[in-house]
């Protein structure tokens, strides 16, 4: 019988693999015309549908989107169609459906109303012969690979890069990223081992072991990241886990921090980073057990623990954050007693309407 978690760790290790896949020609030239496509149809506003992990990457996208972009966006709600049955008006929009495996039944039927109306649909998934690709006008393969764990990993990271590739060829109009952007994200095989390597996370998953709840929070970029740990967290420690953006956090939801609950914060070096300052200096006064993740020196000097990344560009970040978070839901599940490889109750594919 295989180790609990072995899957899991395995999925974990194979993502620096993964992004030098998806930097492959082959496959970059395919994502490239996929942007090509979309920069010919100048969409006025871009909607993304997703659920569980990869609505945080479509979160990720959303903001990419936004600020590279300078076009609105955001996140459907596929119940307004599969159980209301409205039919909202979507031509003259990018419609883009995320998920890793294709499955879910409410993911399509958005695409299949939104194509109806007019609009440019996408589908971004692990199985480019899935009923979520098959409903849309274009497909992005994030060739991840079967996932040998139920808790996705390695294909939320390719998501990332894959709608990062998408949006970024969108910017240039050919769907070509310059050079300059291929030498930087040719280095990202590298820093992701390089993040991975890295004991520290295993080792500060004794200090959470008996924990209650926690709450994680970042803004901007870091946002999804703090959304997608915190339900790493909760589907294999079962661990209740909040998250918050920075700015959420200050509106309330600050009153609950205090040495009991620990605080997990991501933290760059760019503007979402500097926006948590004042977050931070508050949960220090509260005296909260915090968790700081980010490159060495990035955020306010307050007491805490710190994971490290390497440094990049903060739309990079996404990229390299969620892997030592990754290893620590990993290590706490196990001192738990649990099984991340096989959380109770939970699917791989999970069909909803």
């Amino acid at each position: 019988m295989a180790e609990p978690g072995a899957g899991m760790a395995a999925d974990i290790a194979e993502q620096p693999a993964g992004y030098a896949r998806l930097l492959e020609p082959a496959h970059a030239k395919a994502i490239a015309g996929v942007a090509a496509a979309i920069a010919r149809r100048r969409p006025r506003h871009v909607v993304f549908t997703a659920r569980g992990t990869s609505d945080h990457a479509a979160l990720y996208a959303a903001y990419l989107t936004e600020i590279r972009l300078g076009i609105p966006a955001g996140l459907a709600s596929p119940s307004v169609m599969t159980v209301f049955g409205a039919r909202p008006d979507y031509s003259d929009a990018l419609v883009v459906g995320v998920s890793q495996s294709g499955g879910s039944p409410d993911l399509a039927e958005v695409l299949r109303v939104a194509r109806a109306s007019g609009a440019l649909t996408v589908a971004v998934t692990n199985d480019p012969s899935s009923p979520l690709a098959e409903a849309a006008e274009l497909c992005v393969d994030v060739a991840a690979g079967p996932e040998r764990a139920v808790a996705a990993t390695k294909t939320y990271t390719a998501e990332l890069l894959a709608l990062l590739l998408l949006i970024e060829g969108v910017r240039t109009g050919t769907g070509q990223l310059p050079a300059e952007e291929l030498a930087t994200l040719a280095a990202l095989p590298e820093l992701a081992e390089r993040a991975l390597a890295d004991s520290t996370p295993v080792e500060l998953a004794p200090r959470y072991r008996f924990a209650d709840r926690m709450v994680t929070t970042g803004r901007g970029y870091a946002y999804p990241t703090a959304r997608e740990a915190a339900l790493k967290l909760m589907e294999t420690s079962y661990l209740p886990a909040l998250a918050f953006s920075g700015a959420d956090l200050l509106h309330g939801p600050l009153a609950m921090a205090d040495p009991d609950v620990p605080v997990l914060a991501v933290v760059g070096t760019g503007p979402g980073g500097e926006a948590m300052r004042e977050v931070l200096v508050r949960l220090g006064e509260r005296g909260a057990d915090l968790l700081l993740l980010g490159p060495s020196g990035a955020g306010p000097d307050v007491t805490g623990c710190r994971l490290s990344v390497p440094e990049v560009d903060e739309r990079y970040a996404p990229l390299l954050d969620i892997l030592p978070l990754q290893r620590l839901a990993l290590a706490l599940a196990k001192l738990r007693g649990q099984d991340p490889d096989a959380p109770r109750g939970l699917r791989k594919v999970t069909a909803t309407r």
